[in-house]
């Protein structure tokens, strides 16, 4: 049977209600039922999170627990390194690390025998309490939910628990509003754009509206794809409907009737999500033609990235839609004036769009208390990197980059000193131990040399050498560049030279000069983002971490022990033990010595430093210099 169209604000009020209740039913346990939410998210579902719903929800079927009990999928919890999660309501309780196995466990000793599994709980790791509850958790305890709004609640494929969960009640106050009055919220609001440069959404939204054009339209960027990035991602698994939403509104604000998703292939459960809520509102008329009876209609499209990292850029993305080769457009004319297929257009990434239903639902005045005073609301980071607790982390602007690594993150693991945060991927740089205390917004990153970029956060410990991080991520730019200007496709690959040939104590000391003059070269001269950022790994290192470059120079040595040309390993002939293992390994018989007689030693000359012998000792006998 068709699902009956939501035709009038009063049939959605109805709607809302009705699902609002079952929804609160559903975490208070009135309905009298228990109900298991298993997490969706990539990182879990690459862990058999489905699996373990799939076996989870095929017990409940076989012990005839229907009337009792309850299993569906929701999206990301965040807490990725201790994942997958489960969570049991009303009891509110979280189970983490979870395990196949242990579906079996879930169904008899807690849902049949009503006893907690203290063994599947998370621990402190430094008072070792077990703790049921997920707000208990210092992971989490900092945290403000608006952007990953419904993420880990609700059902991403279900309409009706999002609209349960408050879905489209931007919308509705939005459309009894003039357009000029929605922008006017966005920018009393002051959201800035959350894909890196931090440009003002309202502004943008202006520029838009001020066109007179029968046809205009709405981008959403979901084309992310900095390293270790996965904040859109995870927005769009785990509330697909919130982010239609954002665009919805943002469609009525300008006049615009069609609305782009532009997300790149790599991230199929996303798209699949993503697919499965457009339909559910077309089905229902919440997309399409006269929506809620207010004569706006709005619809939208889906385009799939091939992965090119500069489509991230937004002319590059508009080049894409088109079918055109994936290249940046000079500017101005900017987007807004002249974007896809020649007609006024806005470009929002994922979680900029997914914070405007927020502040169309509760007010800009209320989305503005948090945050800084050129900063405001809340930022999506992926912690990753040298930290404990790995994961998708939401805090409002201003908090320090001490909290988001030592009482989010939980610290550097093993003991190890704390050594720098890359934030603002390729395109961003890093801040050290003395720029802890610097509080996160757009303007504080830029001012220590780095950015907000789209929020990958990787924190680096003693074990990385700064000079190899910069050559990461200039392989990886040159392999991005679209190749359009000179600056970026030569001048990129022959920084890339530069520092190559340094970590292989090749470097000189001019070189550093000639890295300062090449980098401002290729800033001033490359035409967009991606070419304009591409040396910022390079001059923030070499600004901060300079001596490590000098020592790389001068000393041919890599105190990180990551450059290869640079390190040699050795046998601490007291520590060993004569026993022959790390011999036996060796892949290149580099390895000699007698066994029970004598120590063994490493033929510097055979050794080609892959570390096997290091792996395999038990007494720490060989060592890198």
């Amino acid at each position: 049977m068709a699902e009956k169209k939501i035709d009038s604000v009063k049939a959605l009020e109805e709607k809302t209600a009705a699902c609002a209740s079952c929804l609160e039913k559903k975490f208070s346990g009135q309905d009298g039922k228990r109900h298991i939410l298993v997490c969706g998210g990539t990182g879990c579902l690459s862990s058999e999170s489905h699996e373990i719903l799939v076996r989870i929800q095929t017990l409940i079927k076989e012990k005839g627990l229907e009337d009792v009990c309850e299993a569906n999928v929701v999206g990301c919890f965040g807490f990725c390194s201790q994942g997958p999660f489960v969570k049991i309501y009303p009891e509110d309780r979280l189970y983490r690390m979870v395990k196949v196995s242990d579906a079996d466990r879930i169904i008899e000793e807690d849902i049949i025998g009503k006893k907690c599994i203290t063994d599947l709980l998370y621990e402190d790791p430094n008072t070792h309490e077990k703790i049921e509850k997920q707000s208990d958790i210092n992971f989490y305890k900092k945290q403000l939910r608006i952007a990953l709004h419904g993420c880990s609640k609700i059902n991403p494929t279900v309409l009706d628990e999002a609209l349960g969960d408050g879905a489209f009640q931007g919308l509705v106050k939005a459309l009894s509003m003039t357009q000029q009055q929605v922008v006017d919220e966005m920018l009393a609001s002051g959201l800035r754009g959350r894909g890196g440069a931090g440009f003002p959404t309202g502004r943008k939204w202006q520029f838009a509206l001020n066109q007179v054009n029968e046809d205009k339209y709405v981008v959403c960027n979901g084309d992310e794809g900095d390293p270790g990035a996965f904040m859109d991602r995870s927005i769009l698994e785990g509330n697909p409907v919130n982010v239609i939403e954002g665009m919805m509104i943002a469609g009525y604000a300008i006049g615009a009737k069609n609305g782009y998703f532009y997300v790149r292939a790599e991230y199929p459960i996303a798209v699949d999500r993503l697919r499965i809520a457009i339909k559910e509102l077309e089905e229902v008329g919440l997309l399409g033609d006269n929506i809620l009876g207010s004569g706006f209609s709005f619809r939208v499209h889906l385009r799939l990235g091939a992965g090119a990292f500069v489509c991230g850029e937004e002319t590059a993305l508009l080049n894409s839609i088109e079918g055109k080769r994936g290249m940046p457009r000079p500017r101005p004319p900017f987007p807004a004036v002249k974007g896809l297929w020649g007609k006024p257009t806005i470009i929002n990434n994922v979680e900029t769009l997914a914070n405007v239903p927020y502040i169309m639902r509760n007010g800009a005045a209320e989305f503005a208390k948090l945050g800084t005073e050129k900063s405001k609301g809340t930022k999506v980071f992926a912690l990753g990197g040298k930290v404990k607790n790995v994961g998708l982390v939401e805090v409002p602007m201003g908090t320090t980059v001490r909290e988001l690594v030592y009482d989010i993150g939980g610290g550097v693991p093993n003991n190890k000193d704390f050594q720098a945060i890359q934030t603002g991927g390729p395109s961003g740089g890093c801040l050290t131990k003395d720029e802890l205390d610097t509080p996160i917004d757009y303007d504080n990153l830029v001012a220590k040399g780095s950015m907000m970029g789209s929020g990958g956060a990787i924190v680096m410990d003693e074990d990385n050498c700064m000079v190899d991080v910069a050559k990461f991520y200039l392989e990886f730019i040159c392999d991005e560049s679209c190749g359009k200007c000179s600056q970026c496709r030569i001048g990129t690959k022959r920084l890339l030279e530069i520092v190559t040939k340094i970590t292989e104590g090749k470097g000189e000391m001019e070189d550093l000069e000639k890295l300062e003059t090449l980098s401002k070269s290729i800033m001033s001269g490359s035409l967009c983002g991606l070419g304009q950022t591409a040396p910022n790994p390079v001059l923030c290192t070499l600004t901060k971490f300079r001596d490590v470059y000098v020592r790389h120079i001068v000393d041919k040595k890599c105190d990180a022990g990551v450059c290869k040309s640079l390190m040699e390993f050795k046998i601490d002939a007291d520590k060993c033990k004569k026993c022959s293992l790390c011999a036996r390994n060796c892949p290149v018989d580099a390895i000699t010595g007698v066994v029970g007689k004598e120590p063994f030693k490493i033929d510097t000359a055979k050794c080609i430093k892959c570390g096997t012998c290091i792996t395999v000792c038990k007494f720490g006998a060989v060592h890198k210099e």
